[in-house]
C-alpha cells in the first residue's frame, strides 16, 4: 500500500496573489512618491532664483516703500515717523492731483486707441494677400515695440515741432496754421498719447493676430452663406471671439499707461506747466530731486493701490462681456 505525503500550503492561492499585489503596489507607490518628491525638489531648486529676485527687487522695495510712506526721509538724516502726514499732504497737493488727472486721461485715450486700431489692423492683415506683404506688415507694426522710448521721443519731437515739424508742414498745405503741439497745454498731452500709443501698438497688434488665427473659418463661411456683410461678421463673430485678448490687452495697457514716464519726460518735461505731467514724474521729482522719499513713497503706494483696484475691477467686469469658447 503506497503512502502519499502531501505538503499543504498554509496560504491559499488567492491570499498569495493578493499579498503579492499589495506588496507590489506598495513598492510601486513608494517609487512613484519618491520620484514625485525628487521632481518637486528639482522644481523648487529651479524656482529659487525667481523667488530671490522677486524678494529683492519686487516684494522688498514694495514693503520698504510702504514703510517709508509713513516717515520723512531725505537720505542724509534717519527716517522719522510722521504717520499719515504724507498722505494728507498728497490730498492738498495741486500738482500731484493734476498728475493723477493727466495720467487718467492718458490711460483712457491711449488704451482705447491701441485696442481699436490694433484690432482693425489685425483684421486687415488677415485679408487675402501675398505672404510677403503679410509678413512685411507684421514686422513693420512690431518694430516700434523694440525701439527705445528715447528714440521714439526724439522722432516725435521733430515731427511735431512747431517751426520745422513735418506735421505742421503738411497741415500748411491744408491752410491750417502752425500748431504748438509740444508747447501748448491743450495739445501736449495729446501728442504724448500719440507717441506712446504708436510705440505699444505693435504688441497689441501681434496678440490680436494670434487670436484671429484661432477663430474657426467655418463661422465666417456660414456667415458668407447667410449673406452677412463684413461689418456684421466683425461685430457678431470677430469681436466676441477675441474678447479674452481684448481683456488681456486692456489689463496690460492700463498697468503700463499708469506707469508712463519716459516719453513725457523726454518730450515735454511735464509742461507746459503741469499739463502733461504724470504720476511717476511727480514721484521722481519728489524722491530724487527734492529728496522727499517719504512723500514720494506715499504717492507710489497710492499709485500701486490704483493699479491693483483697476485690475480687479477689469476682471470683475469681464464676467459680463468676455466670451470664452
Amino acid at each position: 500500500m503506497e503512502m502519499r505525503t502531501e505538503s499543504r500550503d498554509p496560504w491559499p492561492a488567492t491570499t498569495r496573489t493578493s499579498a503579492a499585489g499589495r506588496i507590489y503596489g506598495a513598492v510601486v507607490g513608494r517609487t512613484i512618491a519618491g520620484e514625485r518628491r525628487r521632481e518637486a525638489r528639482a522644481a523648487y531648486l529651479f524656482l529659487i532664483p525667481t523667488f530671490i529676485g522677486f524678494a529683492l527687487f519686487t516684494a522688498g522695495p514694495l514693503l520698504a516703500s510702504i514703510g517709508l510712506s509713513f516717515t520723512t526721509y531725505d537720505v542724509i538724516n534717519p527716517p522719522s515717523f510722521v504717520g499719515l502726514r504724507n498722505y494728507e499732504a498728497l490730498m492738498g497737493d495741486a500738482r500731484a492731483l493734476a498728475s493723477f488727472r493727466n495720467t487718467g486721461v492718458f490711460v483712457l485715450v491711449s488704451v482705447a486707441i491701441e485696442i481699436v486700431v490694433a484690432l482693425l489692423l489685425a483684421v486687415a492683415v488677415q485679408r487675402p494677400m501675398p505672404g510677403f506683404f503679410r509678413y512685411f506688415f507684421r514686422t513693420a507694426f512690431l518694430l516700434p515695440v523694440v525701439t527705445s522710448a528715447a528714440a521714439i521721443s526724439i522722432i516725435f519731437g521733430y515731427m511735431f515741432s512747431k517751426e520745422f515739424g513735418v506735421i505742421n508742414y503738411y497741415l500748411g498745405y491744408l491752410g491750417i496754421d502752425r500748431i504748438s503741439w509740444l508747447t501748448s497745454s491743450q495739445t501736449s498731452l495729446l501728442t504724448i498719447i500719440l507717441a506712446a500709443s504708436w510705440q505699444r501698438l505693435g504688441f497689441t497688434f501681434i496678440l490680436f493676430v494670434a487670436a484671429l488665427q484661432n477663430i474657426p473659418r467655418d463661422l465666417y463661411e456660414a456667415a458668407d452663406i447667410d449673406g452677412a456683410s463684413e461689418w456684421s461678421k466683425l461685430v457678431a463673430i470677430t469681436v466676441p471671439l477675441v474678447t479674452p485678448t481684448i481683456l488681456f490687452n486692456a489689463v496690460i495697457g492700463v498697468i503700463a499707461s499708469l506707469q508712463v514716464f519716459d516719453i513725457p519726460y523726454i518730450l515735454t518735461r511735464g509742461g507746459p506747466g503741469d499739463s502733461s505731467r504724470t504720476v511717476v514724474m511727480i514721484i521722481q521729482e519728489a524722491a530724487f530731486q527734492n529728496l522727499q522719499f517719504g512723500y514720494g513713497s506715499a504717492i507710489a503706494v497710492v499709485l500701486f493701490l490704483a493699479i491693483m483696484l483697476l485690475t480687479i475691477l477689469q476682471f470683475w467686469l469681464s464676467q459680463r462681456w468676455v466670451f470664452y469658447r
